[in-house]
């Protein structure tokens, strides 16, 4: 939860109050760094650039530690009508897909206001999601996902890195007041996925 607050501010822009070190040798990070992902319990871990370095190649970290890749699409096309969304029996409009190598296939989780929350999924509705749309075979196991916003008539569909889906999770855990969420919830969630935009050209 400490990490999710703090990409939660660091996403909304609120200045640090202590400065962050790598988790893994302990030296100062920059404020923007690359995060590495401990597989077994999901956990987010600061990397600093030599560390990053270290572990951006295939094999590095024993499979216990994934770098997490900078790669970032929007999914043009994407083939998901209301029925197949139906199928997948998720409460709310937003949610995030990757495939866990500890439990051996595809997870489905969703924002809440206490954190991500995982769906059970059903395997043949996420077969057929993807023979529809060949690109999720390519989803690197663990450190990439598929992100969908359906909230207030959105149809989006992202590739992105795992770390980005908990920063949503982390804004909205942060920001959401009350039953509905509050304004500033929705003002948080515009501003994500604009800069997945910004990001997106750069």
């Amino acid at each position: 939860m400490t990490r999710l607050r703090e990409l939660a501010q660091r996403s909304a822009g609120v200045p640090e109050a202590f400065e962050e070190r790598c988790d893994l040798c302990g030296d100062l990070v920059m404020p923007q760094h690359r995060h590495m992902i401990d597989v077994n319990d999901r956990r987010l871990l600061c990397a600093c650039r030599p560390c990053t370095i270290l572990f951006d190649h295939p094999g590095a970290g024993g499979g216990h530690f994934r770098l997490l890749p900078d790669r970032l699409l929007y999914l043009d096309d994407f083939a998901l009508d209301d029925m197949m969304w139906q199928s997948f029996r998720i409460p709310v409009d937003l949610a995030f897909f990757f495939h866990s190598t500890p439990a051996g296939r595809v997870v489905a989780f969703y924002p809440a206001p206490a954190g991500a929350t995982e769906s059970l999924l059903e395997l043949e509705a996420w077969e057929h999601l993807t023979m529809a749309n060949p690109v999720l075979e390519h989803l690197e196991p663990d450190v990439e996902a598929l992100l969908i916003d359906r909230t207030r008539g959105a149809r989006d569909h992202w590739l992105v890195p795992v770390d980005r889906c908990y920063e949503l999770v982390g804004l909205i855990r942060t920001y959401w007041k009350g039953f509905g969420g509050g304004p500033v919830i929705w003002e948080q969630i515009d501003a994500f996925f604009d800069r997945l935009r910004r990001d997106l050209s750069r």
